[in-house]
């Protein structure tokens, strides 16, 4: 397992981790096909909520939430309807949300932001 793949796993861990503290429950994680993945799946009250984690160790690039580019929106978007027909169970309400992680040199959570609904 690369590095980066590591810090990506501690990142989507530590996301749901402080959204099920939050009161969503989780749905789903790491869901792919073959137009995209979705890292989280969780549940607000009556709403599908499709969880972006970036995880970054600096912000020489910018923050982590920033490589979040238009062309991914539409993947998660996409992916995120083919989950919904998959689970006709679900609520129709949906969103995309992103959970934006900064980590310290010893891999501490230095910075954790949740930005909801960053399709609007």
């Amino acid at each position: 397992m690369t590095y980066q793949k590591k810090i990506g796993d501690f990142g989507e861990l530590q996301a749901s981790k402080y959204l099920q503290n939050q009161g969503y429950l989780l749905l789903d994680e790491h869901y792919s096909t073959r137009y995209g993945e979705l890292d989280l799946v969780m549940q607000a009250g009556d709403t599908i909520v499709f969880v972006e984690v970036k995880t970054r160790t600096t912000s020489t690039f910018g923050p982590p939430e920033a490589s979040i580019t238009p062309e991914k929106m539409e993947k998660i978007q996409n992916t995120g309807l083919l989950w919904l027909q998959e689970h006709p169970d679900a609520p129709d309400d949906w969103r995309v949300d992103a959970v934006s992680i900064l980590l310290d040199q010893k891999n501490f959570i230095r910075d954790l932001k949740h930005f909801i609904n960053i399709t609007s």
